[in-house]
């Protein structure tokens, strides 16, 4: 009798898996919205010392997300089986950072406490703890994470195009913006007392900037991987 080798079943993937990458993306936008938000106080004079310290980490941190994502999403498209394992270390060393940030907050004399900044953090270390849960070893994302039949892109290509959508799309949006801004101003009638339509058309520039940068990165890493793929050799 000939015996026939055949591999063990994998486990089924939910579709659970892609949670992640949400996350991933969610948090990419976060960042995005800290760096703007922090940027008027670089350089700000009469700030405690416990202030700008934890204003300029998170700038830090906030860029190294960014950066650390893009690589992640490029994996991620490229459906690599290293997308887990990566993400999973980039996700731990998350919720190691929002722990520190948490317990300085709380414990630096110059912050008050804020249940709801308090319930936001736990909130994002918690869905971090969840994502690690679906990609797991035996959850089923390495059959989804994994395409040894194909050659996709390298992973740099991606990270440059998504480079270049964030940047084009950042310059695009935070245009279009404060176009969108300006032309409501002026159909509604705002007042301008003390420049109220011109930081109206400028909040509305940034809220386009975020949206654009967040749009052109996904899109530029999504039009890249889109091409046929090679069979691999």
């Amino acid at each position: 009798m000939t015996s026939i080798n055949q591999e063990p079943a994998r486990r089924p993937d939910s579709g659970l898996s892609y949670v992640p990458v949400a996350w991933l993306c969610i948090t990419m936008a976060l960042s995005v919205y800290g760096l703007i938000s922090s940027w008027r106080v670089i350089g700000g004079y009469g700030l405690p010392d416990s202030v700008a310290y934890f204003v300029y980490s998170g700038l830090a941190g906030g860029i190294v997300t960014i950066l650390w994502g893009l690589y992640l999403l490029g994996l991620a498209f490229n459906r690599s089986a290293r997308f887990p394992r990566h993400f999973i270390i980039w996700q731990v060393v998350t919720i190691v950072w929002l722990a520190a940030r948490l317990a300085y907050v709380l414990l630096a004399p110059d912050f008050g406490f804020s249940a709801q900044g308090l319930a936001f953090s736990l909130g994002e270390i918690a869905i971090g703890v969840l994502c690690i849960y679906l990609l797991r070893r035996g959850s089923g994302a390495e059959a989804v994470y994994a395409s040894p039949e194909t050659e996709s892109p390298p992973v740099l290509v991606s990270v440059i195009a998504a480079l270049l959508g964030i940047i084009l799309g950042a310059a695009l949006g935070a245009c279009a913006g404060f176009a969108v801004g300006s032309l409501i101003a002026e159909i509604t009638d705002m007042s301008c007392f003390e420049g109220a339509c011109g930081y109206f058309a400028v909040f509305i520039g940034l809220a386009g900037l975020v949206v654009g940068a967040i749009a052109g990165g996904l899109f530029a890493v999504w039009r890249v991987n889109r091409r046929r793929r090679k069979p691999a050799t």
